[in-house]
């Protein structure tokens, strides 16, 4: 079981921005603030942290479980008006099952930030 993972970003008042508001709709809110650091998470634990630094290289890719494919889908429009970039809109991807629906965006630093849902429709 993962407890807490985390991406390190050029502008982290930038990616706190877009992070705040891509999650919300999943129920992700911003728990802890450092200086260089901010931990998002489902209240009252983080467990996705973004740290002030060189962006990881390869960039990094972060699947965000999503309760639902409406919330897929709301996921990927905060997302895109937070500042994320297109990198596969919501929908069903059977190569990976009968019921994976995910949507793709691209953080401010370029990582490729997913939420899915697994359920039937």
């Amino acid at each position: 079981m993962i407890d807490h993972t985390g991406v390190s970003v050029s502008d982290i008042v930038r990616s706190k921005k877009f992070y705040a508001e891509a999650l919300a709709p999943l129920g992700y809110a911003l728990i802890m603030e450092f200086e260089f650091g901010a931990g998002f998470g489902v209240p009252p634990k983080p467990d996705f942290w973004i740290g002030a630094g060189k962006p990881n290289d390869p960039r990094v890719h972060v699947a965000f479980r999503a309760d639902s494919r409406k919330l897929v889908d709301q996921f990927y429009r905060a997302a895109i008006a937070a500042g994320g970039r297109d990198n596969g809109p919501p929908g069903l991807r059977p190569d990976y099952h009968p019921n994976y629906y995910g949507a793709f965006v691209l953080d401010p630093d370029g990582h490729n930030i997913e939420a899915v849902c697994h359920a039937p429709a």
